[in-house]
This record gives C-alpha cells, structure tokens and sequence, in this order.
C-alpha cells in the first residue's frame, strides 16, 4: 500500500487558512483534487470496471448470482458439525450484499436513467433470490446443525436464523404459504398507504371561507390543499388547511387498519406475541414493555416542559393578537398554531445571530471541524483522494479516504456527495455500499459508504456556508459513515450499522453533540474569507437556537412513538381494548401523551407515512439519544476531545458493529443497567446540557 502523506490541520485565529480537506469541499480549487483524473486508466463507479457503462450492472448480477449458488452447493455439502458454516453464510451474504446495495443507492443516485433502471433490474434480481434462499430448508438445517468456534460465531447464527424463521422456513408449508402471503401484502399495502399520504386533498372553492380562497391554488371550481401551510400568518388558512388535510379518509384508513391487521397476523403465525414484540427483539430496549414503561416515564417528567413551552407559544399568540386589535379573552393555543409559533419565535429571538454565524461554517471548515475531531478521539484522519476516470457518478462528488495516522492503514472510503442539484434526491442519508469483512483469502474487504446531503453549492465568491441544522445534518450523518468506517468486524453481515435501529443512531446523534460544544466549536468554527474565529458570544447565540422548544418537540415524537405501538401491540384487534377503528385510538393516545388536544374530525395518523418504514421502532430516535447523552455525559462532557475517552468508545461502541447484543454495547460502555427509567432520564438530561467554555 502507498504511503500517503498526512495532512495538517492547521487553524489560526488571526489569517484564514485553508487545508487541502477544506479547499476540496468549498471548491477553491475547483475540487482539482478530487476530479475524476484522465492520466489514470478508466475505470467504472466506485472503481468496478464492469460498471463503466449501464449495461454492467447485468454483469455485475449475473456474476454475483452464479458465485452465490457454488456458496449454497458448499454450504449444503457440509456435514453436521462443521465450523466453518457461518463463515460461509456470510460470505454468501457478502457476496450478494455488494450488489444489491450498490444497486440502490444507483437506483436512487445516479443522474442518467440508463444507470437508474439496469440499478434497480439486478436490485430486483438479486432480492428475488434472497427470497428463494430464506425459503430453502437445506441452509437452514446446516446452520442449526453447525458448530460455533466463538460467541461472535453463535450471535451472527442466530441472526441468520432469525432471518429465516422471519420467512416460516421451520413451519409448515400452509403457513410458510401464508406467511409469503402476508409479506406481500404488507409490501403492497405499504407502498399504496406511503403514496396517498403525501396526496394532495381537492375540495369544491366555494367550501373555503371568501377572504381566503385567493390563497390557495385553484381550477375549474376545485382547489388543492396540498399541505398545512403551518408558515402562514393568516391563522383562519392554517385552520382550514388542518381541518381539510388531515381529514378522514375512508379508504385510507382501510388500507391502514389491512396494514396493521397483516403486520399481527404474520409476527402471531412467526411465534411473537405482536408485530412490536417482533420489531423490538434484539433492541437496545428489548420488549415492548420496556418501550412503553419508557414513554410513560419520559412523557410525565416531561409534560410540564413542554407545557411550558406551550405557555410561550401562547403568549406569542395573545401579543399578535393584539397587535392586529383583537382581544385576548378565551385565546387557546390549537394543534395548527404549533408549528407557526415555535418557527415564528425562533425567527424573532435567533434569527440575526443565525445569520451572522453561517459565514463561520463553511463546509470546508466543517469538515476540518470533523477532521478535527475524528483525529483527536481515535487518531484517524480524512483525506480526499484522487478518483480514476469513470469512478464517480458526478463531477461534485468527493472521495475520502480515512486512514489511520500511527499505522498509516487504510480503514475505508467515504464518498461525499453533499451538493443539492436537479433531479437529485433531497433525504440525507448514508448508504452502505460495501461492508468491512475478513474474505477467504485472509484479506480485509475495505468498507465504502456514501454520504448524501443536499446543500447549498458554493458560489464565485462564497463556498457553500451552512445554517446550524445544516451543521448537524452533515454530523449526524457522518456519525453513521465513522460507524461503518471503524466496525472492523469479521463478518459483513454486522458490520457498522447493521446492528438494531434504536444502535444504529446512537453514533449520528452523539456526533450532534460534538456539534453544539463550545470548546470543540471554537478549534475550528472560522470565517471563511477572513480566517476569523467565531465570537464567544455568537456562538452561544447559535447553540442556543438548537435548543428552542426542545421539550415539546419531544413529547411531540413521545406522542408519535407511543401511537406506533399502540398500533402494533398485541391487542389491538382482540380482546376487550380493541379500538372501532385507527382514529379512535389516535384521540386515546393524544390524550394520553400530547398537550394539545385531538381536532375532532381528523385523522392525522393517514398522513404518518413512517408508519411503514418504521413499524413498532418509531420510539428508536429517542432510546438512541438517550444512550447518546448517557455516552456524552460518562465519556466526553469534562473533555470532549479526549483520546482516552474516544478510544474506549470506540472499542465499545464503534468497532463491534452489531456483533454483540444491542443492550450488552450499551450496558458495557455505560457500565450500568440500561432500563426504562435510566433511557427516560437520560433524555431529559439531554435537554440541560450545561454550556462549557474553556
């Protein structure tokens, strides 16, 4: 391996100063180092030569096909006792794997739709086959007749045989039929509830009030209510697009309630007690009881936060209120006043300072920011790489390389793709594109992930400058790429991120905590034309605009995450709780954990599209803070830059991937228990993290 020469990060106060990190991302040089350069031999995306063109994506498929069958006739050819089986699972599983996750992130990614389409056509063929080898009973009596050398050995066994007993594989085969039944209808009916949740509402013009309909986009007598229009001033429109958008819907709430009703029937069939206990198995949290003790927990030693928050709000509402002549009696704080208020407070009390901070955060000297910390805690560094001709899906695109700085080791690729453009996707978000593993021959397969933001692209005379959630985005999701960068496992199959949800953003959201300390802002926040460090006192301004309304945001997702598992419990279509229909239960749980009553005739849960790709898990954002403020506050609050601190976190936290019990990773880096009541006060303790200036 060549030697690659490490780069400085060098920060002055006094003269602005740009690392070759930095110059890259605000694009000084025109990113000459991390162009696609033509001196090398061409090669295809991400360095495969079969991807130069679309049609290698067929190539691509058929190879990784063919090599997964000689893994399956290995497999199915050892005899009871071997303990090398495991190995080879994950190996086949790689083998797919590095496919199929390259294909969907093309499938998404990539600008022609040439690339798109041949993308998701091996995306496809390669699920097809999963599917088959989930349902083939000679894999999995190898696996339970395989020998484990290790505990890591026996854990990634058990997953592997979760999968399959997730497809039937050890029932019958009347309900393994049913079972594939039932997952087909889950997919499909998610997919049609996901659609008609973003939907606009048409209704007849002559239904709005006179003083309004000019507001509202309208033809031929109809007018489309396309959202909530929460940033309006005019508080009769915000009413009436609440009231009218979230309106019930008749068909859409069947197709929910069929959802829901799939989503029982198959954990019931699979041995689970409910669709949550299923979701929650492996978990930080472990059952849905301690979910739910947690909610309850966290939701009464919140409420008076959050009312007060709510006070705030209406005091906002009383003062406009005057302001317009109006009186003050009998003024309630309503459902759709929420939004306007805490936006229209945080305008009003940080905007000024918001807008004199951003020229401190360009995104190069965020990403020496990140360089920064990445080279303190775990002496490891970033540096951009120079990319072959036809690596890269598009010329802003940068390649990093993470290396470790006393071994000078390669541990991975990071490619960067923060720049918004047309027709690009607008989620930020990491895709893995190839997990780290030890291969047959010995070798370590290198990680490679991509990095998608979309932010604001530089200019002739500034770089791309950030606003403070911009900051965070880019922290957070990098937390998730370190993750991957540092899980030197010896299995793929959980390596990095794969590991449960409530795990998996335990690192991103730790990295927002770097991103709102004092002392690790001020070694790199810098003006980007003067080299000036950011005024103490604006930056606590700026910190403090992160922190507005922290309370009712969080009994908000409370309220969300206790309705996701009311709809996945076990008695949701038996016994004497069963609701009539979703809104009933809605009202129930709103009640129960929100300050701002249920609007009657609504049903907000048909627009709550994460019902699908979060089932029974929406409660891990918030276990996953918890953890993370528990980490912040036992390893990094007295020093956030400590190697010694970082290390261990990294050993903990970082390196084993999902290759341990959730709780157990979080138990062992905490060094205590880690239960409903520790989770609940380990996020209000995340709302009063003391400002500490050196």
């Amino acid at each position: 391996m060549r030697r690659i020469p490490r780069i400085l990060i060098q920060l002055s106060s006094r003269r602005s100063v740009s690392t070759n990190l930095a110059s890259a991302f605000n694009k000084l040089h025109l990113n000459a180092s991390s162009k696609q350069d033509s001196q090398y031999k061409r090669t295809g995306l991400f360095g495969i030569d079969q991807l130069q063109g679309p049609d290698g994506f067929h190539a691509l498929r058929d190879d990784a096909l063919e090599r997964a069958n000689l893994i399956v006739n290995e497999i199915v050819q050892c005899p009871a006792g071997s303990d090398n089986v495991v190995s080879l699972f994950d190996e086949l599983s790689n083998c797919l794997c590095k496919v199929a996750d390259l294909a969907e992130f093309i499938r998404v990614g990539h600008p022609q739709p040439r690339f798109r389409a041949t993308a998701e056509q091996a995306s496809i063929a390669i699920s097809t086959l999963v599917e088959q080898l989930n349902t083939d009973r000679r894999l999995y009596d190898s696996l339970k007749k395989a020998k484990f050398n290790d505990a890591l050995d026996e854990h990634v066994a058990k997953l592997f045989l979760f999968d399959f007993e997730q497809c039937a594989i050890n029932l019958d085969d009347d309900r393994r039929k049913k079972v594939l039944q039932l997952n087909e209808s889950i997919l499909k009916l998610g997919s049609i509830f996901a659609a008609n949740a973003n939907q606009g509402r048409l209704v007849k013009t002559e239904k709005l009030p006179q003083n309004i309909r000019h507001l509202f986009p309208n033809n031929s007598g109809k007018t489309l209510i396309n959202g909530l229009h929460a940033d309006s001033d005019n508080e009769q429109v915000r009413e009436f697009a609440y009231k009218t958008y979230l309106q019930p819907d008749k068909t859409q709430d069947e197709i929910l309630t069929s959802l829901l009703r799939c989503r029982q029937d198959l954990a019931q069939i699979c041995g689970f007690e409910s669709y949550a206990h299923r979701a929650v198995k492996g978990s930080i949290a472990g059952s849905p009881e301690v979910v739910n003790d947690f909610l309850d927990l966290l939701n009464d030693r919140i409420r008076h936060l959050a009312n007060r928050d709510y006070d705030q709000m209406l005091q906002l509402k009383i003062r406009e209120q005057q302001r317009k002549g109006k009186g003050d009696s009998g003024i309630i704080l309503n459902a759709w006043d929420v939004p306007y208020y805490s936006a229209n407070f945080k305008r009003g009390a940080y905007n000024e300072s918001v807008l004199q901070s951003i020229p401190y955060f360009s995104i190069g000297v965020c990403m020496d920011g990140l360089n920064l910390i990445f080279n303190e805690l775990y002496g490891v560094r970033m540096q951009v790489d120079t990319c072959q001709a036809g690596e890269l899906w598009h010329n802003d695109v940068i390649k990093l390389s993470i290396i470790e700085e006393e071994s000078n080791e390669l541990l991975g690729h990071i490619y960067c793709d923060l720049f918004e453009r047309p027709m690009k996707q607008h989620q930020d978000c990491h895709h893995t594109i190839r997990g780290g593993c030890y291969l047959r021959d010995g070798t370590y397969q290198l990680p490679i992930v991509v990095l998608v933001l979309s932010l604001p692209d530089s200019n002739d005379n500034d770089p791309a400058l950030l606003t403070p959630s911009m900051v965070d985005n880019l922290f957070h999701e990098m937390g998730h790429a370190m993750h991957s960068m540092m899980a030197r496992t010896k299995y793929q199959h959980i390596t990095g991120t794969r590991c449960s949800t409530d795990l998996a953003e335990v690192p991103s959201i730790l990295m927002e905590f770097f991103a709102s300390d004092p002392r690790v802002l001020s070694r790199f926040a810098r003006h980007h034309a003067t080299g000036q460090p950011m005024p103490e006192e604006l930056m606590t301004r700026w910190i403090k605009s992160k922190k507005v309304f922290t309370a009712s945001e969080t009994q908000l997702q409370v309220f969300y995450a206790a309705l996701d598992q009311a709809y996945h419990s076990s008695n949701i279509f038996q016994g004497e709780k069963c609701e009539s229909n979703t809104t009933d239960i809605l009202a129930r749980i709103q009640s129960q954990y929100y300050s701002i009553p249920y609007v009657e005739n609504t049903a907000w849960q048909l627009r709550f599209s994460h019902l699908v790709g979060y089932g029974a898990k929406y409660y891990s954002y918030l276990v996953s803070r918890a953890v993370a403020s528990a980490i912040w506050t036992r390893l990094f609050a007295e020093n956030p830059l400590s190697r010694s601190a970082g290390q261990q976190y990294r050993e903990q936290v970082l390196a084993p991937g999902g290759g341990k019990p959730a709780q157990k990773i979080a138990e062992d880096v905490l060094a205590c228990r880690v239960d409903a009541d520790f989770i609940a006060r380990s996020v209000v303790d995340s709302f009063q993290q003391p400002l500490k200036i050196d």
